[in-house]
């Protein structure tokens, strides 16, 4: 075995194991219970006798894979099949090291099976162990089956996990006619299943044929023939019972009748394909305005039909919940309950108050200089502003966005003049002894 130096030896762990046997099976490579073991590994263990009388070589015995490999004291001792060039035997005062060097490697994903006997010299201490290990996975994936699950989805199963390693590495084959070609765009692996997008609508029921080659397991084994294809039928989406829409059938029958070489039948074939994706997409059009399953790029525009006043940029979930109360918005328009729900809905936020706003106006006649004349609105404008106050202290993005509700939302002819947030708690100058000097730091409070 090759010599490997090694600049730094670090031991994260050690764990101290208390053997009660003298005799005992050391250094196994590969080790027990160790999987992904290399094709063509040797097989190597130690035996060890922690006392004084040494490995009686001659009661030793090894089988690898239910196999007699090595026999201590006959000729010869190693076994054909475990004699290759790096197999070896080596023997010290208290240890026997054998090297079994398999010609033939092992198979793939193959657990292997390792039996040792032996004992000391003069039988005082006897051994028995068994160990398994596991050869590295060479084999292929196979391709199962395939299905397509929409009209530009088709979904491939293999017999074990796999990985994508070419999105487009899939061809895909029309056996039937007419039949629309279609090629990948984007492949996704999800455990043992394998998702395609592809670039068009597959022909309904023709039968296409997928040819796998951008796929790989877990361990870089690639698909190979004739394990790598598989047929479906293309994607028909579903349609109403009731619903018979067969342009063959619409022919007069003499025109049927003459069609002798099939040309007329498959050209109508064409044309009812083109009708067949057009109802579909038209019995697609209730998701389109439902606001529990819309596309999201519908979502702007079921908004935008409904005269969505709010300039706020709002995710997937949060279009679809304004969509289903706008029109209450509405309702509630110019009414205080409206302005708190609309808070409440964009910004989480309840508004603890909405009051009139009063302010000390010059009133001619009764108002005297320099005692009750204070600058102010109008009487006019005092009647119909009002404050609101918030519970919280407000970003400045809370801020903008809470006046823009209200200024929506709020009657037509009133003005909002404050938003009342919570202050700084006051702070006291409280009298400390020994500090505090009597009438010049001593606040009554």
């Amino acid at each position: 075995m090759a010599l490997l130096e090694l600049p730094v030896l670090v031991v994260d762990n050690v764990a101290a194991v208390i053997a009660t046997a003298r005799l005992l099976v050391i250094n196994r490579d590969p080790c027990p219970a160790e999987d992904g073991v290399p094709l063509d590994s040797a097989v190597v263990l130690e035996l060890v006798d922690t006392g004084t009388d040494g490995v009686a070589r001659d009661a030793t015995r090894v089988w690898v894979g239910g196999v007699l490999a090595f026999e201590g004291g006959a000729a010869p001792e190693l076994k054909p099949g475990f004699d290759g060039p790096r197999a070896s035997v080596t023997e010290t005062a208290d240890t026997l090291r054998i090297v079994l060097d398999p010609t033939t490697p092992f198979t793939s994903q193959e657990v292997v099976e390792v039996r040792v006997t032996s004992a000391t010299v003069g039988g005082a201490d006897t051994l028995g162990e068994t160990y398994e290990f596991t050869a590295e996975d060479r084999t292929a994936p196979k391709l199962l089956a395939g299905q397509a699950t929409a009209q530009k989805t088709v979904q491939v199963g293999f017999d074990e996990q796999v990985l994508v390693t070419d999105p487009v590495g899939f061809a895909f084959l029309a056996l039937d006619a007419p039949a629309v070609e279609v090629q990948p765009v984007a492949a996704e692996a999800s455990g043992s299943v394998v998702r395609i997008d592809l670039d068009t609508e597959m022909t309904p029921d023709v039968r296409y044929r997928v040819v796998a080659t951008g796929v790989t397991d877990v361990h870089g084994s690639a698909v190979e023939a004739p394990f790598h294809q598989a047929v479906f039928a293309g994607f028909r989406p579903a349609r109403p019972l009731g619903r018979r829409f067969d342009l063959w059938a619409m022919l007069p029958k003499h025109n049927r009748r003459d069609d002798t070489t099939g040309d007329l039948k498959r050209f109508v074939a064409c044309l009812q394909e083109a009708l067949d994706l057009l109802l579909a997409e038209v019995d697609r059009f209730p998701d389109l305005f439902d606001l529990e399953r819309a596309p999201e790029a519908f979502l702007d525009a079921i908004l935008a039909d409904l005269g969505n006043p709010f300039p706020f940029d709002l995710d997937a979930l949060g279009k679809r919940r304004l969509a289903s109360v706008l029109v209450e918005m509405y309702r509630q328009k110019g009414t205080a309950a409206g302005i708190r729900n609309a808070i409440r809905f964009f910004l989480g936020i309840d508004v603890e108050a909405i009051t009139p706003f009063t302010g000390t106006t010059l009133i001619l006649g009764e108002s005297e200089l320099g005692v009750d004349w204070e600058l102010g609105p109008s009487d006019r404008f005092a009647r119909y502003a009002f404050d609101v106050s918030v519970g919280m202290a407000l970003t400045d993005t809370q801020r903008r966005q809470l006046r823009a509700v209200v200024d929506y939302m709020r009657p037509a002819h009133t003005h909002f003049v404050d938003l009342i947030e919570p202050g700084a708690p006051a702070s006291f100058d409280h009298w400390e002894l020994g500090i505090s000097e009597l009438g010049a730091s001593t606040d009554l409070h």
